[in-house]
């Protein structure tokens, strides 16, 4: 049963830092892209940052290039986002996904991110 599990989520001030965590199980981790998404309430679900499967690319949505940092360990099968100078605009629920071309997609459940003062 493939599995994703989201830690690190929590309540921090503006200019802060939160360091995001997710574990893979289940499944041939370093076959797979790994990715960030966040969903802010009324919001749609959207795409924040990926990682290739063996670490070489990285990939960023505009409003987070220079803040944020995704990286992944193939052999403890986790990937991180590190989270530095966190706006209130940040704020979210934010989810890990595990994603192999267009068929194999996974999900973990969440953690959620509060930046405020």
């Amino acid at each position: 049963q493939e599995h994703l599990v989201e830690s690190g989520g929590g309540l921090v001030r503006p200019g802060g830092s939160l360091r995001l965590s997710c574990a893979g199980s289940g499944f041939t981790f370093s076959n797979f892209f790994m990715k960030w998404f966040r969903q802010a309430p009324g919001k749609e679900r959207e795409w924040v940052a990926s990682i290739s499967p063996l670490n070489r690319d990285t990939y960023y949505t505009n409003s987070v290039k220079g803040r944020f940092t995704i990286s992944r360990n193939n052999a403890e099968n986790t990937v991180d986002l590190q989270m530095n100078s966190l706006k209130p605009e940040d704020t979210a629920v934010y989810y890990c996904n595990a994603q192999r071309g267009s068929r194999e997609s996974y999900w973990g459940q969440g953690t959620q991110v509060t930046v405020s003062s």
